[in-house]
Order: structure tokens, then sequence, then C-alpha cells
């Protein structure tokens, strides 16, 4: 039988399960778990994801790795489902697994990784766009986040190396790349001239998206490249986590409410057809109603369109775990009403679609996504990859309904 990569987490793990398909090329019957530790939900799914294999699948090889494998290596070896453990600097590593079946858990330091090396990958499989890592890694140490023991210290890839893997993936069909990375903001030289010189390569390319930013990190070169590059699509999601000042401090993030507000205002401004998604945590030890709210109001001041809320959750050895935590009936309440409210907001975002014609790059499944990433359901099954366009007459309350 095959090999079979699950992949759990973020976009970077989504490229790196490709490139471990190609570093792992000639294994049989072998499934590989490619973790996120983001949260103890994460983890708990990757286990439960891993007993559920071994059952469908009893005789073949189980092999863990990502970023929860990196952290806690000894707790999915104590699995009994669990062949082997890979850390996250390995799992790119043909001769680690060339070797496979020799020692159990094969997790270096993370911390002393000094280099992000680009995998290279042709294709990706089930995905419409290509992801390119160009970033790996964190320099900051938020109080609540296990991710840089995870992933090590910030380090990024060559530009030229960049553009050379989006050259391909151009060259071979694919009409958008998403950069990506742990932290992509943090890239050296600088995140806005990457972004310039892949558009300034690659006039073929169709479409560039970015991952996840940092707002604070933005620099000039990326918000002139937003005002001016049409091919940089018109969507951010933003690592804002929280809208309370004080809050903000004792995560250890580094921009305050105001900042985030004002960032979001100039990007609007360079660019009117902008559509922002963020990441807030609900419940972060010591919140209280009022700090919560500030959250809520946050979401309007800064015109999101889209939330992905995180109930807090409490990350061994984060000094955020050593905080007087919220009780968890009130996370789950936060959680609940920051989920309410992002409904509201992409509703109000969906009824100022309805009307306009809009240029959607097709997926399976008979959706396609336009420039801001907002999924419209086609009226008929379309080939996945062809830019499409469309106008949009309804909505769903999910996603847009073309004509």
């Amino acid at each position: 039988m095959s090999l079979d990569i699950v992949t759990f987490g973020c976009r970077l793990n989504a490229a790196e399960s490709e490139a471990i398909r190609g570093a792992a090329h000639g294994l049989n019957d072998t499934i590989v778990v490619n973790t996120c530790a983001v949260t103890a939900e994460a983890v708990s799914q990757a286990r439960q994801s891993i007993r559920k294999l071994r059952r469908e699948r009893p005789g073949a090889r189980v092999v863990v790795t990502g970023c929860a494998a990196q952290t806690d290596p000894q707790m999915f070896a104590a699995m009994p489902e669990v062949d082997a453990v890979i850390g996250n600097e390995e799992k790119l590593d043909p001769n680690i697994w060339a070797g496979l079946g020799g020692e159990r858990i094969v997790v270096g330091d993370i911390m002393a990784a000094t280099s992000a090396t680009l995998h290279r990958t042709e294709t990706l499989a089930h995905y419409t766009r290509a992801f390119v890592q160009v970033q790996n890694g964190c320099d900051h140490r938020c109080t609540f986040c296990i991710i840089p023991y995870g992933r090590g210290n910030s380090r990024s890839v060559p530009v030229a190396d960049v553009v050379a893997q989006v050259r391909r993936l151009a060259q071979n069909g694919y009409r958008e790349v998403v950069l990506t990375g742990v932290d992509i903001t943090s890239y050296r030289p600088r995140l806005g001239l990457l972004v310039k010189a892949v558009l300034r390569e690659m006039p073929e390319l169709e479409r560039l998206r970015l991952s996840s930013i940092d707002s604070v990190e933005a620099d000039a070169d990326l918000l002139d490249a937003f005002a001016n590059e049409a091919r940089l699509m018109p969507h951010l999601h933003l690592s804002l986590q929280a809208g309370d000042d004080l809050i903000l401090k004792r995560m250890k993030r580094r921009h305050s409410r105001a900042d985030a507000i004002a960032f979001c205002d100039q990007v609007r401004r360079l660019r009117p057809d902008v559509a922002f998604g963020a990441d807030i945590i609900a419940g972060f030890p010591t919140e209280t109603e009022a700090m919560f709210a500030r959250s809520l109001d946050l979401v309007d001041e800064c015109g999101l369109t889209q939330l992905h809320v995180f109930p807090f959750s409490s990350r061994p050895s984060t000094p955020a775990a050593r905080m007087p935590q919220v009780a968890g009936e009130i996370v789950k309440d936060r959680a609940r009403r920051l989920r309410q409210k992002g409904d509201t907001v992409l509703k109000r975002h969906l009824d100022g679609e309805i009307g306009a014609r809009r240029r959607v790059l097709t997926e399976a499944g008979g959706i396609g996504r336009t420039e801001q990433f907002t999924p419209v359901r086609l009226k008929s099954d379309a080939e996945r990859g062809l830019m499409l366009d469309v106008e949009i007459a309804a909505h769903d309350g999910r996603q847009l309904l073309a004509a």
C-alpha cells in the first residue's frame, strides 16, 4: 500500500507534508501524522486520529511528526499505536526516512536550526493553490505560545530560492501561490522585497497571497505592494489575539489596540477592496468581562470580516500557564460570543457582495474563491484550477452563491 499523510494545523504544515511525500518516496504501507501543537485540542485530535488509523489499518507503520511531536516526543512514543516519532527538522531529510525502523525517537534540538531550506515540490496533492514556505520559526515569545519550541528561531529562505519554487509551481499550472511560514513578516531581508521580487520575476503568476501576518512588522515595501500590485490579493489574516491593551501586554504582544486599528485603516485606504480576518483568543488568563468587551469591539473597529476564535488553551511550560486562569465555562461562553460576532460580520461582508462581479479560482466540489478569499458556490461543478468571472446573486450566511 502507498504512503499516506494526515496533516493537522497550518498552511506551513500542508506545504511540509508535500515535502515529506517527496523525502519519504518509496515507503509503502506507512501513515505519517503531521501534528500541530497550537492548542491542547489540536494535540488531542492528533492522538485520536492515531488510534483510529491503527484500528483501520492494523498492519501499517504509523510515524508521528510535526510540532506536537517536536515538543513532546515521549508522549507519542508511549502510545502503542506509534512506530516512530520524527522531529520537525528531521522530517524533511530523506536519510531519516530511509533509515526508518532504527531509533524509535529521532528528534533533535530545534533551537540549533540556523537556516530554512526550501524543499522542492512540483505539485501539492488535493490543493488548488500552492503553498511556498518562505520562513520558519519565531523569535518572539508570546506568553501563550508553544510554537517557537516546536519550530525554533526565525530563519528565512533566500529570495532566489523562493522565486525558483514559485516558477516551478506556476509552470505546473498553479495560478495562485500562498507565501507561508510561522512568522512571515519577520522574513529577512524584508517581506515586501520578497513579494515585489516574486511579482517582478513571475509576470505569468496570476495571484499571490499571504498567510497570517503580524501587522506591527509590515514594512513599507509590503504596503506599497498592496497599494500598487493587483496580483497581490486583497486579503490579510492578522494575528491580533486581543483588543485590550493590558491583555496584549500580558500576552507579550508587540502591538496595541490603537496600532491594530491604525494598520487596518491604513491598508484600507491603500486598497479599498481589502478584507481582513484575524485570530482572537477568548478567555486569556486575568481577562475580565470589560477586557473581553474590548476584543468584541475591536472586530468592528478594525472592520474584520472573518474570525478564527481560539478558546484559551494552557500550553505546558508557557508563562500564561502560570497566570490566574479564567474559569472554563466563562472561556467557552466568550468563545461562543466571539464566534457569534464573527457570524454577524461575515454576513455583513456577504451582503455587500451581492450584485458584484468577482473573479474566482475554482476548487473541488463546485466552490470558488474570490480575490478576498470569500467562498462562492458555483451553479455547477467546474474543473479545479480555473479562473471564472461570476456574478454574485445571494449568500447562505457562510458563502456566496453565484448567479
